[in-house]
């Protein structure tokens, strides 16, 4: 899953009918402008007013990650998701979608407020390398003295810390749960 700017999400809406007729006629939609699926479905249907009972055709989609939105669906959960998603800065955003992509996480079922809240508790920050994240662990949990520090193995503490307790992807520091 590659990182999505969920308040820039769009998707190009036509219908079968009109593809079966050969015609590709429809209009990309901002899903920003729609506060839930419900209101998504009633523009698509003005949109295609023209048609009786028309099926909606999810031609393209731009920003929306993969498993909510499929050629003729898209998932309820993903206004949720926006909306949750979009309390977050750019950067913890991105870190967001880097932890959902390394845990696996099916976006299209869970409870968009309990991945936020999960990802909090194992969001640890963005650092250089893992030796950079030893050394704020030893600045906040260890009362070592100046001179101590000097000699202090970072590299070696670094990897004992991502040995089990932490890991690291895409600069993105993650607690082990």
């Amino acid at each position: 899953m590659e990182t999505a700017t969920l308040s820039e999400a769009s998707v190009y809406v036509g219908t079968y009918g009109k593809y079966n007729n050969g015609s590709l006629f429809g209009a990309w939609l901002d899903l920003s402008d729609y506060a839930d699926k419900e209101e998504f479905y009633e523009a698509c249907r003005e949109l295609h007013k023209d048609e009786e009972d028309a099926e909606f055709m999810f031609q393209d989609w731009e920003n929306v990650p993969e498993g909510l939105i499929g050629e003729s669906w898209i998932s309820e959960n993903f206004f949720t998701l926006r909306d949750a998603v979009e309390q977050l800065g750019d950067t913890e955003q991105e870190a967001f979608f880097v932890w959902c992509n390394y845990k696996s996480r099916d976006l299209s079922e869970e409870d968009a407020d309990d991945l936020i809240k999960n990802f909090w508790d194992e969001y640890q920050g963005q650092y250089d390398d893992e030796e950079d994240f030893a050394y704020r662990i030893v600045e906040e949990c260890y009362d070592l003295p100046e001179f101590a520090k000097t000699y202090f193995d970072y590299e070696k503490f670094a990897r004992d810390l991502f040995m089990c307790d932490y890991w690291m992807d895409e600069s993105f520091v993650f607690r082990a749960a």
